[in-house]
């Protein structure tokens, strides 16, 4: 019997984000597999398990926990790709080592992603990688989730975009040049070094969260000149308090929405 592999979003941080697809698919799995990033984002994990044991209404599945691994950040901004392509190989090996060892023929397998799994994760690339290797037969499907994107602009109460206009998402190094061009929104995602005070000469709106949808969140808005070295503040103090931080915000061009 062949295995079967479900990657399943888990949404942004509260357990009511769950989707009722989500919940029956956590009711097929046989082995979920949790990944540990320290004690710092120990928070995660225990996430992960109460949305096991709140959504799952039997006692035949399993846990197994193996040690997520880390990227390397020395080498400066050079080998980001690079650094990456090194992360999803190291945590390749491990996802083969779960799938061989621990989920027996005919089983079901999970892997519970923050978020969405298509938006900035890698567990569907590394799960592809392993099936196109060939060492191991097995089928997968992907489940959505809510993101952090959709939660932000739930939280603050504001459309993602302006009507008839696009919107651009994209990591901190996106905008580190500039506000993009042809877009008035942009969301920024995986800003670890506050690239918005790049902007603050512009004249811009920003909507920003910590934690959204957990009990720490944080939320911020207003004008950037006017709210950025506040959150500069914030975010550094919820990082210092918590030890890790997942944050993301919209930028906007003031617009008539009339």
């Amino acid at each position: 019997m062949t295995k079967r592999i479900l990657i399943i979003g888990i949404g942004a941080g509260n357990p009511d984000y769950m989707t009722v697809q989500a919940i029956n698919a956590l009711n097929q799995v046989d082995v979920f597999f949790v990944m540990d990033k320290g004690v710092a984002k120990e928070k995660l994990v225990a996430l992960r398990k109460d949305i096991i044991e709140r959504f799952v209404n039997n006692d035949r599945y399993r846990v197994v926990e193996a040690t997520s691994p880390e990227r390397r950040r020395d080498e400066g901004d050079r080998d980001y790709r690079v650094a990456v392509d090194e992360l999803n190989r190291d945590k390749q090996h491990v996802f083969e080592r779960l799938i061989s060892d621990e989920l027996a023929d005919g089983e079901c397998g999970a892997f519970l992603v923050w978020g969405d799994p298509s938006l900035y994760d890698s567990t569907i690339r590394i799960v592809e990688a392993i099936g196109k290797a060939g060492n191991h037969t097995f089928d997968y499907e992907v489940i959505p989730g809510i993101s952090s994107v959709q939660a932000l602009a739930a939280r603050h109460r504001v459309p993602l975009n302006q009507i008839g206009r696009s919107i651009e998402i994209t990591n901190g190094r996106g905008i580190a040049e500039g506000f993009p061009n042809n877009v008035d929104s942009v969301v920024v995602m995986l800003d670890s070094q506050d690239t918005y005070r790049k902007l603050v000469d512009q004249n811009l709106d920003i909507y920003w969260g910590a934690y959204v949808g957990t009990p720490d969140e944080i939320l911020i808005s207003g004008k950037l000149h006017d709210v950025a070295e506040e959150i500069v503040r914030v975010r550094a103090e919820a990082r210092n308090k918590h030890g890790w931080i997942m944050d993301t915000y919209l930028l906007r061009k003031p617009g008539d929405e009339t």
